[in-house]
């Protein structure tokens, strides 16, 4: 096992995962697994005393999250000098049908990542971040397309957190019932879900002969979105 792959976060009263503590997962090899193989999260921070949570894309590069939004938006406009936050990000993986309600479940993988979010002001580093933002799900996309124009890198905020604590979650375990409701005459079972991608809906108004670049190989029909999204990771971030 590599030194990296051994790492982890630090663990404390806000991380600790106190319900099923069992579930938890703190290293830097299962966290950034859940992270890589999705692209939506849900953040979460506090502005003018009221709690908000976004919706939005993301990304990792190390232990650093990047995510965007609109320079109009007024909760990114208040991370300006480096507000507590929370990323979040969960992939569905099963329904479970116990014989009791109260075993009713589902297997899931679950992140909660937190640190201190910053609006990036660095205009050099505000574009390379906005290279990444779509490299990361498309490698090597960015250098085949138009220029960004200037009114458009002022139309968009990035923000960064350095992920100072985090914990993953995961349930993968199906059915789980008392031992005693194995004997009774009710149906259980496991729902598999899975988010695969449909065949590719070209554009109607594409010049004749632009083909599907090669590079989007990885998200071909019929593929499961959280392995094309990890092989995707790798390409952009081969180290991980």
């Amino acid at each position: 096992m590599t030194e990296q792959q051994m790492a982890s976060y630090p663990v404390d009263d806000i991380n600790r995962v106190k319900r099923r503590h069992q579930r938890a997962h703190y290293d830097h090899a299962t966290v950034h697994a859940v992270l890589d193989s999705a692209t939506l999260c849900h953040v979460s921070y506090v502005v003018d005393g009221l709690p908000y949570c976004t919706p939005t894309l993301y990304w990792r590069e190390g232990s650093t999250l990047y995510w965007h939004g609109s320079s109009a938006s007024r909760m990114l406009r208040n991370l300006s000098d480096g507000q507590p936050a929370c990323l979040t990000v969960t992939h569905l993986d099963s329904l479970v049908l116990a014989r009791s309600a109260f075993h009713h479940s589902a297997d899931y993988r679950s992140v909660m990542a937190f640190g201190h979010a910053r609006l990036i002001e660095d205009e050099n580093e505000k574009a390379r971040a906005l290279t990444m933002m779509v490299d990361r799900l498309f490698p090597g996309r960015t250098a085949t397309l138009r220029p960004t124009t200037e009114q458009e890198l002022k139309a968009t905020s990035v923000v960064t957190m350095e992920i100072e604590k985090a914990s993953a979650k995961i349930r993968a375990a199906g059915v789980i019932d008392d031992e005693e409701d194995y004997a009774l005459p009710i149906y259980a079972e496991r729902l598999p879900i899975r988010t695969v991608i449909d065949p590719a809906e070209p554009d109607g108004r594409l010049l004749q002969g632009v083909a599907r670049p090669a590079t989007l190989a990885a998200f071909g029909a019929g593929r499961r979105l959280d392995e094309a999204l990890t092989e995707a990771y790798a390409m952009s971030y081969p180290a991980g």
